[in-house]
C-alpha cells in the first residue's frame, strides 16, 4: 500500500493490528505496535486494548501488565474495556482478589464497572462454586443501576442447580422475570435438567408447559432432558409420547435423542418399540455408530432374544462397523446365559483375531 503511494491512517493500522492479534501472534502484535510508533502513528486506547487482550488470552499476564503501564506513561487513559480485559485475565487465573483490586483502582479513577465487568466476576465465582458471592455481585450491580442480562442469570441458575439449590434457582427465575429480564430456552433447559436429575420430572413438565405459554419454543435439548427424566422414572409411555410430540412440532431429533430413546426403551423392556426406532433410524440414513448397536444388542441379550442379537451383531460388519470389546462382552455374556459355551468361545477367539 505504501509502495503504491497510499498512506494508511490510524484506522487501517488498528484494523491490521486486530487481524494479527486474532491469529494469536503476540510477538507479531508487539512488533506491529512498535512499527506504528516508528511511522508516527501513536497507538490509541483501542490499539492497546487489542494487544492487551491478545496477551491475556495467551496467559502472558506479566507482558500485559508491562504494556498496561506503558500505555499510562504514554498519556493514554485506560477505559472500562481495558480494565475488564485485565480483570478477565486475572479471574481466569483464579486471582480474584487482584481482580477486585483492579476494580478499586478503576473506581477511584471515576471509571465504573459495566455489565461485562460484573459478568466476568459472576461467571468466575459460579465456576468456583462461590454462588453466594456471585449473588452479592448481582446485588451490587442492581444498586449501581445495572440490571443483569439473561446470560448472567442463566450462569447463576446453573451454578445454583449444580450445588443442589434447585428451589433457589427457581426463585431467581421468578426474580429475573419481575425485573423485566425474560428467561430464554437455555435458562429453562438448565432448570429442567436439574429437576429431572433430582427425579422432579413433574416440576420439569410444568416448566415445559410454561415455556410454551410464554412463547419460548422448546429445542432439542429441552425434549432430550425431559425424555430422559421420564425414562429414569420408568414413565415409558409418557417419554414415547413426548418423542412423537417432538416430531410433530417440527423439532429434529439429534443422535443424543435417539440414544436416550433406544436406551430408555431397552432398559424398560420395550424391545419391539426399540427395534422399530432402530429400523427407522437405519431407513432415514442416519450415521449409526457402534454405541447404538451395543445398546440394542445388550437389551436383546438381557431379554433372552439371543438370535435377534446375533443377527444385529452380524449386521455391524455389513454396516462397515467393527464390534468393540464391549460389544463382544455383551454377546459373550448373552450366549453364556443361554447355555452356549461353544459360541462364547468362538466369539472370544474372533475377538482376538480381530485385534480386540
Amino acid at each position: 500500500m505504501i509502495e503504491k503511494g497510499y498512506q494508511p491512517d490510524l484506522i487501517v493500522y488498528t484494523t491490521v493490528l486486530d487481524g494479527v492479534c486474532k491469529t494469536g501472534n503476540t510477538d507479531g502484535a508487539i512488533r506491529y505496535l512498535r512499527m506504528m510508533e516508528e511511522r508516527g502513528f501513536e497507538p490509541d486506547v483501542v490499539a492497546y486494548c487489542t494487544v492487551l487482550d491478545c496477551l491475556c488470552k495467551k496467559g502472558l499476564l506479566k507482558e500485559a501488565h508491562d504494556l498496561f503501564f506503558e500505555m499510562i506513561k504514554q498519556g493514554i487513559k485506560p477505559n472500562v474495556v481495558t480494565y475488564s480485559i485485565l480483570i478477565d485475565a486475572l479471574c481466569k487465573q483464579g486471582m480474584i482478589s487482584k481482580a477486585e483490586d483492579i476494580v478499586g483502582i478503576m473506581t477511584k479513577q471515576g471509571i465504573k464497572p459495566n455489565v461485562v465487568t460484573y459478568g466476568i466476576f459472576i461467571d468466575t465465582l459460579c465456576k468456583m462454586g462461590e454462588v453466594s458471592k456471585a449473588e452479592v455481585v448481582v446485588d451490587v450491580m442492581r444498586k449501581q443501576g445495572i440490571e443483569p442480562n439473561v446470560v448472567m442469570y442463566s450462569t447463576l441458575i446453573d451454578s445454583l442447580c449444580k450445588n443442589g439449590m434447585v428451589s433457589e434457582a427457581e426463585f431467581i427465575v421468578g426474580t429475573m422475570r419481575k425485573q423485566g429480564t425474560e428467561p430464554n430456552v437455555i435458562t429453562y433447559n438448565i432448570l429442567m435438567d436439574s429437576l429431572c436429575k433430582n427425579s422432579m420430572v413433574s416440576e420439569a413438565e410444568d416448566i415445559f408447559g410454561r415455556m410454551r405459554k410464554q412463547g419460548i419454543e422448546p429445542d432439542v435439548v429441552t425434549y432430550n432432558t425431559l425424555m430422559q427424566g421420564m425414562f429414569q422414572l420408568r414413565r415409558v409411555s409418557n417419554a414415547y409420547e413426548l418423542w412423537r410430540k417432538m416430531l410433530a412440532s417440527g423439532q429434529f431429533p439429534n443422535l443424543v435423542t435417539y440414544l436416550i430413546l433406544l436406551d430408555g426403551l431397552c432398559k424398560n423392556g420395550k424391545l419391539e418399540m426399540a427395534l422399530k426406532v432402530f429400523q427407522d433410524m437405519w431407513n432415514s440414513g442416519l450415521q449409526l455408530d457402534t454405541i447404538f448397536y451395543n445398546i440394542l444388542i445388550d437389551g436383546l441379550c438381557k431379554a433372552g432374544h439371543i438370535e435377534v442379537a446375533k443377527e444385529l451383531f452380524c449386521q455391524l460388519s455389513v454396516s462397515g462397523l467393527k464390534p468393540t470389546v464391549y460389544t463382544y462382552c455383551i454377546m459373550i455374556n448373552g450366549v453364556c446365559k443361554e447355555g452356549l459355551p461353544d459360541e462364547a468361545y468362538r466369539l472370544f477367539k474372533s475377538m482376538g483375531d480381530n485385534g480386540r
